[in-house]
């Protein structure tokens, strides 16, 4: 196979082209989503549990897919973005933590938006566009304290042009990954973002929240960063060799969940858009072992700004965004600072980027 025939890099993983010893292209930038122009983040936390939500705005609108991979969704909005349905355009997506209760927090940011004037146009009153989606972390700290309508609201107040805040932050600060042995053996994660900006200007980013049942696997070294830990909580035991030498789950239905958003500055259809998320979901299976299982509920939103004037080729598009999907989701491990009982990769010296 000739590895540097034009056009065959944009279909590698990172570490495949590295391994190959291939010159990667573009630039990748620790500015996150707002790397694209008319994006914002904003986090509310509620640092008592830890919990809280994460926003992303596009108040200029974006067109906008999804796809749903995981068996345990928590989801609000999503059929308004199947291709066939009338709504071409969305002006925010909530990422939230509570459980199917951190749905609320779409509320509040659709109040902060029609404060704003913005939404669709229906003739008598501008309805924002705002889907959603939800992770579980009420094993971690009290239950009782969950993401509200105000938090929501609070979150996309916050929201800005600067770099995203990375770690334990928004819907990140709950969340946990490595649960295939139990919470018991699980370890803290977060949230994480990624962009790459080619030197024609074509931006493609990412930003997670890593609540993934299977640990977080590095797909440059292959090496676990975070995840189940050793009976004893001083290592990593790596779900993979536990599963391969027969280990059953002990983890319990609806517990976990992986979020994604991926952005570009490019001119996609809806149509477009939803092939942009489907492909994403290869970065989830780069960087997390098991991905896409039936206790998760995986789901990544994708938008296009549309603010570039050339048109841009769709495989590009996806492949770039399963990239710095991979790279958002070893971030998310890495920025972790971790928890009582709930060390982050940065607690073990096996991680290579220590």
């Amino acid at each position: 196979m000739d590895l540097h025939r034009p056009g065959l890099l944009l279909g590698l993983s990172v570490a495949a082209a590295m391994t190959a010893g291939l010159p990667l292209g573009g630039a990748m930038d620790n500015r996150g989503l707002t790397e694209v122009e008319g994006v914002k983040v904003g986090h509310y936390t509620l640092r008592e549990r830890p919990t809280g939500c994460t926003v992303v705005l596009v108040e200029g609108g974006a067109t906008a897919g999804v796809d749903v991979r995981g068996s345990a969704p928590g989801t609000r909005e999503t059929d308004l973005l199947r291709p066939v349905n009338l709504v071409q355009q969305v002006h925010a997506i909530v990422l939230s933590g509570g459980s199917a209760f951190g749905l609320d927090t779409a509320s509040g940011v659709m109040r902060f938006l029609e404060e704003r004037g913005i939404g669709f146009d229906t003739g008598v009153a501008r309805v924002p566009i705002v889907p959603a989606a939800i992770l579980f972390d009420l094993s971690v700290g009290d239950p009782r304290v969950r993401p509200t309508a105000d938090c929501g609201y609070r979150a996309a107040a916050a929201a800005s042009g600067d770099a995203v805040v990375e770690g334990d932050v928004g819907a990140g600060a709950g969340a946990t990954v490595g649960k295939v042995a139990g919470q018991a053996r699980a370890m803290k994660a977060g949230l994480g973002s990624s962009a790459i900006r080619l030197p024609d200007g074509l931006v493609v980013a990412a930003l997670v929240v890593v609540n993934a049942l299977g640990d977080v696997v590095d797909p440059v070294s292959g090496r676990v960063i975070a995840g189940m830990r050793t009976p004893d909580g001083k290592g990593l035991a790596d779900a993979r060799v536990f599963l391969r030498n027969g280990g059953r789950s002990a983890a319990r239905v609806g517990e976990q969940t992986t979020l994604g958003v991926v952005a570009t500055n490019a001119r996609l259809t809806k149509v477009e858009a939803t092939k942009v998320a489907e492909m994403a979901h290869d970065g989830f299976a780069r960087a997390i072992s098991p991905a896409h299982t039936p206790l998760d509920g995986d789901a990544i939103f994708a938008l296009a700004t549309g603010t570039r004037d050339a048109k841009d080729d769709l495989l590009t598009i996806g492949a770039l965004a399963a990239d710095a999907m991979a790279d958002a989701i070893v971030r998310a491990a890495r920025a972790s600072a971790g928890l009582p009982n709930l060390p982050a990769a940065r607690a073990f010296t096996q991680d290579p980027a220590r």
